[in-house]
């Protein structure tokens, strides 16, 4: 069975991304004080460090200019008088947290995001990380990655992360026509890619991913089929190929453009079905959402032995209970609930010191949210999903029995896999279990992008 005008009229609807379950917009059961959370991540943190250790995103949300596609939490600025005081900001915060966890903890798995982290100097950054690092052990297999800007990311940036321990780096690139370039206002030579990414690989990283969008402005399947064409020439061993999300009330940035110079759907898939047909060619596997690996690197293997997890750095060879976010508008993970901080930077660094600190959003997991999530995850993760008898709601099954029907899952007894076909519907197909969703009615006012 192939896609067809039909199913992507009828799936093409707004979808969450589940790097969480319940999702962010969903969250409602929350903290009366900042002292609540801190008790539950003490008890993840009693409960997992010696066993798999913990993970930490850092959020650097500064930029120099405005990707206008970009649905991230930046800051745009030219200033760079800006780092010391924000990664002083980081540090008191990483300072709460280790008084609360009374010991060293092991990190296992560390990334830096935001925003461009290499907007940060090489100095900055070590600063940043080093402090973190001397405070903690670190775990044998540790997993530590950042994002860089293919334009300023210099040889420096990537041998100081690479002698603090960095093996992946993760490259912008988006897109490489001209003219959509200009129009999303990233205008980044592929030299500069070129160049970054062989000095990555000369200095002794060993995985480069680069992360593509389909559905911008402009794009059609013959520029997209000549990006793909050139990075596979460099042999990234991780591709993420993302779906655009057009999110305009959440994102002013994205009115730079007319919708009319969007893609419809139908158009937009096609370029997905580019994009896809030339990786598989190239031997790279389909690992989940949006997300292509060649055999070997760490994503596949762990895709492989279905050990991959799903968390809100996406996905991730490297599983743990407890994800610390550090930074404004990141976001924590401590197993039995979230927290997401303040989203403003001058908010964070002013309540960040404060003894009750403040919080954006926060929410406790009940019974039923921790079932719900691993079901879910297990779809995201491994594309397919076991349940025991009496499981599974009537009308989950009635969905899933339509899924069927249109070759996107193969259901067997108690349980159901993905198809080849059902992986560009891997959204939907984990949004059936998204009870959260189903039961609570939202307002008009739109909440996620749509899902293809």
């Amino acid at each position: 069975m192939k896609i067809t005008k039909s199913l992507i009229k009828k799936y093409n609807v707004p979808t969450p991304r589940y790097t969480s379950y319940p999702t962010v917009p969903l969250w409602e059961n929350k903290f009366e004080s900042i002292h609540d959370w801190m008790k539950i991540v003490k008890r993840t943190f009693d409960e997992t460090n010696e066993d798999q250790g913990i993970s930490l995103y850092i959020h650097l949300p500064y930029c120099e200019s405005l990707c206008t596609y970009c649905a991230c939490n930046t800051r745009i600025t030219k200033n760079h008088k800006v780092e010391a005081p924000y990664i002083d900001s980081i540090l008191t915060e990483w300072r709460r947290y280790l008084t609360t966890f009374g010991e060293a903890p092991i990190i296992r798995e560390l990334h830096l995001g935001g925003g461009t982290p290499t907007f940060f100097s090489p100095e900055s950054l070590h600063r940043l990380v080093n402090s973190i690092l001397s405070s903690s052990r670190i775990h044998p297999e540790r997993a530590f990655s950042f994002e860089g800007h293919p334009n300023n990311t210099s040889r420096e940036h990537l041998q100081t992360l690479y002698d603090l321990g960095f093996r992946r780096v993760s490259y912008g690139v988006q897109d490489l026509d001209f003219k959509v370039q200009k129009t999303i206002n990233r205008i980044q030579p592929f030299e500069n890619l070129v160049r970054a990414t062989d000095e990555a690989r000369s200095i002794g990283y060993t995985s480069v991913n680069f992360d593509l969008i389909y559905g911008l402005p402009y794009q059609t399947s013959e520029t997209v089929a000549d990006t793909i064409s050139r990075v596979l020439a460099l042999r990234p061993e991780r591709i993420a190929f993302y779906s655009y999300a057009h999110v305009p009330w959440k994102r002013p940035g994205q009115r730079a453009y007319d919708e009319a110079d969007l893609p419809t759907d139908s158009v937009k898939r096609a370029l997905y079905e580019v994009g896809k047909a030339l990786l598989i060619e190239h031997n790279y596997t389909d690992v989940g959402m949006d997300h292509f690996a060649l055999p070997g690197d760490e994503l596949y293997v762990a895709y492989q032995n279905k050990t991959m997890h799903r968390n809100f750095m996406g996905y991730t060879d490297a599983s743990t209970d407890l994800l610390i976010g550090l930074g404004v508008s990141a976001i924590s993970d401590a197993k039995y609930a979230y927290l997401q901080n303040v989203k403003v930077v001058e908010h964070y660094r002013d309540q960040v010191t404060k003894k009750e600190m403040d919080w954006e959003n926060g929410h406790i997991l009940s019974d039923k949210d921790f079932f719900e999530k691993g079901q879910i995850l297990d779809i995201a993760c491994s594309a397919e999903l076991r349940w025991e008898s009496g499981e599974v709601d009537l009308d989950v099954l009635i969905r899933l029995n339509e899924m069927a029907a249109e070759g996107l899952i193969e259901l067997y007894d108690k349980g159901f896999r993905v198809t080849e076909l059902g992986m560009a519907f891997l959204r939907n197909i984990c949004s059936v279990f998204d009870k959260r969703m189903h039961q609570k009615r939202l307002n008009d006012t739109p909440v996620f992008s749509k899902a293809i």
